[in-house]
């Protein structure tokens, strides 16, 4: 995509998916101005390291002080100091938009600090790594990825579209649903497999000593791949379950009910049900890989 996206963006958080969106940037709109803000001077001094902004600073309302698009990339705990310290920055039609993985606590925090005149569009970029600070961006993160925007009701469709442009020129493929759909989806597609890796780690790791270094040293790619995603930002996960507790509990009932009659047909040796089921999720598997998910 050729053209500047926008004039000047600030970016407050400057981990993985910040630091990707601005590598992302100067790919692909490299006159856009980047600020990138964080808490952590060493973060700071990474960042002006890998050349990925224009300028940095740990205030967040110096960096969203003229600002075309203001971009929250911070675990979601500090959506709402946030939102008060830049709201008084914020210009007359700047965009404020976010990455988080829990929409209604994005709005619940946001939205009442949104000045008259800003847009805001909440929205989530799902793409990740289990890797975290600015050295694990890369540009590629994004490609043929989804991004979900949840607007509310009231935001006008040009600043929506506007930030749906971006994701695309990133390589996204951008939807639109409501906050509380998303995190009933998100619950399961993505909240609910952290929580399980998270406990199968926990678990290996309160075995008696002798068994548990046998684990981790004969670790087959199943087990692997639970501690690849067990490693996942622990601040930024705490955060998810803590804000997406509804849906993420309702969810969690739902898989201990299937697990316990799991748990019943291999107790009484019901072949037939068991195969029926792994049946079913190949299928399930070979879907998301025709859909490029993999």
């Amino acid at each position: 995509m050729s053209g500047k996206l926008f004039n000047k963006v600030a970016l407050i958080g400057i981990g993985l998916i910040g630091s990707s969106l601005a590598r992302a940037f100067r790919r692909e709109s490299p006159e856009t101005e980047i600020i990138a803000c964080a808490r952590r001077a060493e973060t700071l001094a990474a960042v002006r390291r890998l050349a990925i902004a224009d300028a940095t600073t740990r205030d967040p309302a110096q960096a969203a002080a003229d600002a075309d698009l203001v971009v929250i990339a911070t675990p979601l705990s500090a959506y709402a100091e946030l939102g008060e310290r830049i709201a008084p920055v914020l210009k007359n039609h700047a965009i404020l938009t976010d990455v988080g993985s829990v929409k209604q606590a994005v709005i619940r925090d946001l939205q009442p600090h949104v000045p008259s005149g800003v847009h805001f569009v909440p929205g989530h970029p799902v793409a990740g790594t289990e890797h975290s600070g600015p050295e694990s961006g890369f540009a590629e993160l994004f490609r043929d990825r989804w991004c979900i925007l949840t607007p509310p009701p009231e935001t006008a469709p040009e600043p929506v579209a506007a930030v749906g442009r971006m994701w695309e020129s990133f390589g996204m493929h951008v939807v639109t649903m409501s906050a509380d759909h998303h995190d009933k989806v998100l619950a399961m597609t993505s909240h609910l497999p952290h929580l399980i890796a998270y406990t199968i780690v926990g678990t290996a790791t309160n075995l008696e000593e002798s068994l548990k270094s046998e684990v981790i040293e004969f670790s087959a790619s199943g087990f692997r791949d639970f501690t690849r995603i067990a490693a996942s930002d622990p601040v930024m996960w705490r955060d998810i379950f803590l804000n997406n507790r509804e849906a993420v509990l309702e969810i969690v009932q739902r898989f201990t009910e299937d697990l316990t009659a799991l748990q019943r047909a291999i107790r009484w040796g019901e072949g037939d049900k068991l195969q029926e089921l792994f049946t079913r999720t190949r299928e399930i598997r070979r879907s998301i890989i025709e859909a490029k998910q993999a």
